[in-house]
Parts: structure tokens; sequence; C-alpha cells
């Protein structure tokens, strides 16, 4: 497939997501087990959004010095349609990883070890689903129908299915994990395995790492098939998608404490998965600019902050009534 990505663009690429990862995993791995604060999460959460966005300043520049300024302009477009997506997508995985984590009632020094691996298997995970992707959009062209489909599908779901409260121990994956693994009935600080007897026995930690692990599949399942609607070229697809996953850890620990704040979000997801899968759909009838789709995706994210402010006013008010 044709691609804006060359050896010198991958390159480059690679050595910003080594770097990167670098001193998000060695540097803060440091701390031991110290837990992030909000104020750092945010500082950290503004560090990644700014290495994302300087990343696209980069490339920019470079495509605009070698093709022109009309292509540069498209593919970086392109690049922040495709990341402020992936962003968004992104926030439910998180608040999945916050209900694991209080289920199993893993502290928050005990967190920063999953986190890792879970952010390391989603570079991992996505990485081969995306170059797998582009080789079926590739072959089969009209597999960007069933993205759609399965998108518009997915968004009218979620936006009219109340939240799950069924206990997460009474989920059949859960079930069957228990059931073929020797697991401890408690935590050993952030050991996934420890041998009792000369017996090896996983911990509940290590189950909480395969759910995050199975989290992010799912979520990839949804977020990969919507960014094929913004562009089909390997290299945007990947480092806009690699570059939103980055900052997850850091996004965590700042939405840890408010997540029961975000009621709303849902639908706004929503609303943007059923815009995307009606997008692709008409791709032969209606052709949707980028910059388009940039706005309307941005519009409803903003909308969706505001409706949800307003709710919290609203319920804050009516607590204060009550108390």
């Amino acid at each position: 497939m044709n691609s804006v990505g060359n050896p010198m663009l991958w390159g480059a690429f690679a050595v910003v997501v080594v770097i990167m990862l670098a001193f998000d995993l060695l540097l803060q791995g440091r701390k031991g087990a110290q837990v992030m604060t909000m104020k750092s999460a945010a500082i950290w959460s503004l560090v990644w959004i700014g290495l994302s966005l300087l990343f696209n300043f980069g490339f920019w520049w470079y495509l605009n010095g070698e093709v022109g300024r009309e292509v540069a302009d498209a593919q970086a477009t392109m690049f922040l349609t495709g990341y402020l997506l992936e962003k968004a997508l992104a926030v439910d995985n998180v608040f999945v990883w916050l209900i694991l984590f209080s289920y199993f009632s893993i502290p928050a020094n005990l967190q920063r070890r999953v986190l890792i691996y879970g952010v390391l298997g989603a570079i991992v995970l996505r990485t081969g689903m995306i170059f797998a992707g582009s080789w079926l959009v590739g072959q089969f062209s009209w597999i960007l129908y069933v993205f759609g489909a399965f998108l518009l599908f997915t968004g009218i779901k979620m936006a009219l299915t109340k939240e799950d409260d069924g206990e997460v121990g009474e989920k059949p994956m859960i079930r069957w994990l228990r059931s073929k693994m020797r697991m401890t009935d408690e935590l050993h600080g952030e050991k996934f395995f420890v041998r009792r007897n000369g017996i090896l026995f996983a911990t509940p930690l290590l189950l909480v790492l395969i759910m995050v692990e199975l989290s992010d599949v799912i979520f990839a399942v949804d977020s990969i098939p919507a960014i094929f609607a913004v562009t089909t070229d390997p290299f945007i697809v990947l480092t806009s998608n690699l570059f939103a996953i980055l900052g997850l850890r850091a996004m965590y620990f700042l939405l840890a404490g408010v997540a029961e704040r975000f009621s709303m979000l849902k639908y706004g997801l929503a609303v943007i998965l059923i815009f995307i899968g009606i997008k692709m759909l008409l791709l032969d009838v209606f052709h949707i600019p980028v910059g388009v789709s940039l706005g309307v995706i941005a519009t409803i994210l903003i909308v969706t902050l505001l409706i949800n402010t307003w709710v919290n006013r609203r319920n804050d008010r009516q607590k204060a009534g009550h108390s």
C-alpha cells in the first residue's frame, strides 16, 4: 500500500518512541512503588500531548520541504484527526483499567508494573493489528465498508446499552482463568508468580494483567477500524495510534480520582463512532474532508464535556440540597 512514510520518517518515529518509552518507563520506574500524583500525571499528560504535536509539526515541516505545502497540510491534518480520535477512545480503556484495579483491590502503589506491561502490550498489539489491517484494506478495499458497519453498530450499542453493574468476578473469562490457574488469594507485592513448597502459583496481579491486555484487544478492535476512516496510510495510522497510547499511564493516574465525574463520556464516544461508521459507509457516495472530520470529532468532545459539567453541577446542587 502507498504510504507517505519513508525510511527516514520511520526511523525518526522509532527513535522518538524509544526515547519516550525510556523516559516514561525507566526514569519514572526508578521511583519504585511511589504513586504518581494527580499534579504529576497532569504535567506528564501535557508533555505527551506536546510531544505528539511537536512530532506532527516536524512531520509537516519535512513534507512541506519535500512535496509542498498542500500535501503537508493534508497529511498533518490526518495525523491530528487520528490522534484526537484515538486519544478520545483511549479514555474508555482507562476507565476499564480503573474498574479492574478496584474489583481486585489492587492498591495504587502496586499498579505501576501492570500499567507498564499494559502499555507495552498495547503498543505491540496495535502495531501488528495496524499492519494487518493495512494489508487487508490494500487487498480488499470493500473491507472498509465492513469496518464502517461494525463501527456504526458499536456506536449505537454503546449509546443504548446501560452500564454493566454485574460483578467483575462473575464474568465468564475471569471464572475460566481462575479455574485453569493455581492462584493465591492474596497479593505478593508486584510479583506475578510465587512459589509455595516448590509449586508455582500465580498472584491476583497476574490475572489483572491478563484482563488489562484483553481489554487492549477489545478496544483495539474498535479504534483501529475507526482511524482507517481518516486515512489508510499505515505510517499515519500507526504513529497517531501509538502517540495516543504512550500517554495512557499518565492519563490513568489523572483520571483515577475523577472517573465518576465523566458519566456522559460514553455517549460522546458513541456519537463519534456512529459518525465515523457513517463516513466509511458513504465513501463512494459523499467524501467528508479530513478537516471536517477533525472539526466534528473535536466539537462532539467539547459538547460532551460541557454537558458533563452541567450534569455534575446539577448533581452537586441536588446533593447539597439533601444534606
